[in-house]
């Protein structure tokens, strides 16, 4: 199958390879047991080089003097402290092998896993912003409470410039009333939903449970403030890494910039490399650059006539796509069948009666069997620009897709809130909403001394406005993924407007979205935790 001339190495040599890589003798393997500033600098002398990787590894790092990597080695299976100490003693040598590539990209060659815990909702959304590079994971408020009570009473952000203010009481009063109207009404919704959805025969005890708490707590999730403190767990490359200091150090709040720092601390523990740039002056500049044509736009703004909230409930708007997106997909779905320029096959994609142009569409989405069956690059010709106004709830599921542009305006409670329809069935509502209607109080006082900070006080009931430009592949994908039926109802909801809005402008192109779910549920995880205990079952 592979034509790679296997490489010898001598008795002495495998053992000194065998400790860092899986294997000595296939053309497939892959490196272990070393420091990530070790991998990124092999991999990169390894594009320079007409050496094999494990002769690279041999003759320029294992029985290099300068390396330092004999330290290394002999600390395979030591401790991890005597470890760490052994690939620090190496990482000037390995800084030096970095210097001399130009390019951004070898900074993508080493990546860590960060936590950061007990980050405010405010920090955890500028830190899950990425479009690539980072894989965030964020402690979920439909399977963990939030109203357990830590060292200092409920768990939120206490910022600082609102606790140094005449505010802090105020502010304090407001959020512990959020959580603590949270705690109080979790037990009634869950008994009501218990007597509304009784567990049958078929279903366990365990998923029916998780299921209703789910529930549950998807109903009061709006009662938690952007203070409310998390969990963000961060996979990332050093590049990615490196943006993500600077954008947080550019940040309009504290806490994002003490959070810059503290990452660059801890960064700096396992791939001080590829990071190093962020604290460099170049990074500086490119922070203040950041921050001052954000402060520039901002009073720009401020100077024109800003329209008062239009008392919408949920808006998805298509407001942009290409009239002509329908020939250019078909001319893409073609172009890598054909030896012919684009613009040749787009002018033939004209002339075509429309029904052989549905025909090539028709054949290029194929027979898809599930929603992972996505049809190809071609059907990344076509963008959609949507503006949402939904409540911070929904905003924060659908944050996560990344393969797409995202942006948001301020949290605030100018637009309104959401009152889930089961809490006025429980007789609920007025509690929940006399906690909203106190912290819009509290929002709308702060704004004028920390338009910023007020932020933290917004509870994620009210609604936010925001924009999303993607593709065709990609509408795929976040539709059909977010209008399944385990999913949220709120974010579920926008799934669905946006599939219609787009069948309403292109139908043969969204006609291969088979897997959008349109109808309702009550207990939406009951049959994902079903599936789980069946799995178990098999097993």
């Amino acid at each position: 199958m592979f034509t790679h001339t296997t490489e010898h190495f001598t008795p002495q040599e495998i053992a000194l390879l065998q400790p860092f890589v899986t294997n000595v003798d296939r053309p497939i393997f892959c490196l272990r047991n070393l420091p990530e500033v070790v991998k990124g600098a092999l991999f990169a002398r390894y594009s320079r080089s007409a050496k094999s990787l494990r002769r690279l590894l041999l003759d320029e790092f294992i029985t290099e003097p300068e390396s330092g990597f004999a330290a290394i080695v002999s600390a395979v299976g030591d401790s991890p402290a005597t470890q760490l100490i052994a690939a620090k003693q190496a990482e000037a040598f390995y800084e030096r092998v970095l210097i001399g590539y130009g390019d951004d990209s070898v900074a993508e060659l080493g990546g860590a896993h960060l936590a950061c815990e007990g980050v405010s909702n405010i920090a955890a959304k500028l830190l899950e912003d990425s479009r690539l590079g980072l894989s965030p994971l964020e402690k979920s408020t439909r399977y963990v409470r939030f109203d357990l009570p830590g060292p200092d009473g409920y768990r939120y952000l206490r910022e600082p410039a609102i606790m140094a203010s005449p505010f802090a009481a105020r502010y304090t009063a407001t959020i512990d009333n959020l959580f603590a109207t949270y705690s109080a009404l979790l037990g009634p919704v869950q008994e009501w939903l218990q007597a509304k959805f009784p567990r049958d025969e078929a279903t366990t005890p365990r998923a029916y449970r998780n299921a209703i708490q789910a529930k549950a707590l998807d109903l009061l999730r709006g009662l938690l403030p952007m203070a409310t403190q998390t969990n963000v767990g961060l996979f990332g490359n050093g590049r990615a890494f490196e943006y993500l200091i600077i954008k947080l150090a550019a940040a309009p709040f504290a806490e994002a910039r003490a959070l810059s720092e503290a990452i660059q601390r801890e960064l700096d523990y396992v791939i001080p490399a590829f990071v190093k740039r962020a604290r460099s002056e170049r990074g500086r500049a490119y922070a203040d650059y950041l921050a001052a044509t954000r402060e520039q736009v901002a009073r720009i703004a401020a100077q024109l006539d800003a329209m008062p909230p239009d008392g919408e409930q949920v808006a998805v708007r298509l407001v942009d796509y290409d009239p002509l997106a329908e020939e250019k997909t078909v001319a893409a779905i073609l172009y890598p069948h054909l030896d012919l320029p684009l613009d040749t096959i787009l002018e033939r994609v004209r002339a075509m009666p429309s029904n052989e142009r549905q025909a090539i569409i028709t054949a290029a989405i194929g027979e898809r069997a599930n929603r992972f069956h996505r049809p190809g690059r071609a059907f990344e010709e076509p963008y959609y620009t949507f503006d949402i106004l939904a409540d911070i709830g929904a905003y924060r599921d659908l944050q996560r897709h990344r393969v797409l542009t995202q942006e948001r305006q301020r949290f605030t409670v100018a637009h309104g809130y959401v009152t889930p329809p089961e809490l006025e069935l429980i007789g609920v509502a007025d509690q929940y909403r006399a906690a909203l209607a106190q912290a819009a109080e509290l929002v709308t006082d702060l704004q004028a001394d920390f338009p910023h900070e007020a932020q933290y006080a917004v509870p994620f009931a009210f609604r936010i406005r925001w924009r999303v430009k993607l593709n065709l592949r990609e509408a795929y994908h976040l539709i059909e993924l977010r209008s399944a039926r385990q999913g949220h109802p709120a974010y579920r909801q926008i799934a669905q407007m946006m599939f219609h809005a787009i069948n309403a402008v292109h139908p043969t192109l969204a006609a291969g979205m088979r897997f959008v779910d349109q109808r309702d549920y009550d207990l939406e995880r009951l049959a994902a935790e079903q599936r789980i205990d069946q799995k178990r079952q098999r097993q």
